[in-house]
């Protein structure tokens, strides 16, 4: 899924400092918020096993247009919260890079990216849950349209940046990078379906760990009479 997959030196100075510095901030103001308010033990655990199994998809590269390949920051985010799947975004990109899969200076760009699909399908799918929609159709929704966004914001990352040494004029590149995330959005919809799978299957044996009380049982009395 969105990520920029170019090498070191890709993109001008200016547009690594702004894009590292935007992308420290959203992680500060994460910390932050989590120092403030706190962070429930098993969101922790949820944020470990997400990051893992983010890790693992993540260097799964076809390479198609420059490599495409799933994520999972959809699933992170509504099983783990908007602020820990900001940092684990943080995490499997900074591993990725060591390992050669992104540049290290890109680290911010790409993490701005990835965090917003978290954050994005967080909201989402607590907002159709809040409009009575089933799991299954509001998770895969909401991974999808969070993908949808990082995929847009990847495209304008690079176009407002620009690529050092590339011969295409603004508007070609334009063009370019639109076919890459119009690529990427037919992804999003396989990586929507699949979420929605997991968190329903989750939320069939677990309705905690995805914020969920059994529909079935919420309303029923508690059997204490007054």
């Amino acid at each position: 899924m969105p990520h920029i997959h170019l090498g070191e030196g890709s993109f001008p100075l200016w547009a690594l400092v702004l894009w590292t510095l935007l992308g420290a901030g959203l992680i500060s103001t994460v910390v932050y918020r989590i120092r403030k308010g706190g962070i429930k033990t098993h969101q922790i655990a949820l944020a470990g096993i997400g990051a893992a199994a983010s890790f693992a998809v993540f260097q799964l590269n076809i390479p198609v247009w420059g490599g495409i390949h799933m994520n999972l920051t959809g699933l992170v985010g509504i099983i783990a919260g908007p602020l820990l799947g900001a940092l684990v975004a943080l995490v499997v990109n900074i591993f990725s890079a060591a390992l050669g899969h992104g540049a290290v200076g890109l680290i911010g760009a790409n993490t701005l990216i990835n965090a917003s699909e978290a954050i994005v399908a967080y909201y989402a799918f607590k907002t159709l849950m809040g409009m009575e929609w089933d799991v299954f159709p509001a998770s895969a929704s909401a991974a999808t349209l969070g993908l949808s966004v990082g995929s847009f914001l990847m495209g304008a990352i690079i176009v407002i940046s620009g690529v050092n040494g590339s011969a295409l004029p603004r508007g070609d590149l334009l063009i370019a990078v639109g076919g890459l995330s119009a690529l990427n959005l037919g992804v999003a919809v396989v990586e929507g379906l699949l979420t929605g799978l997991i968190v329903q299957f989750l939320a069939s044996v677990r309705p905690d760990l995805v914020g969920l009380t059994d529909r079935d049982t919420r309303d029923e009395p508690s059997g204490v009479t007054a």
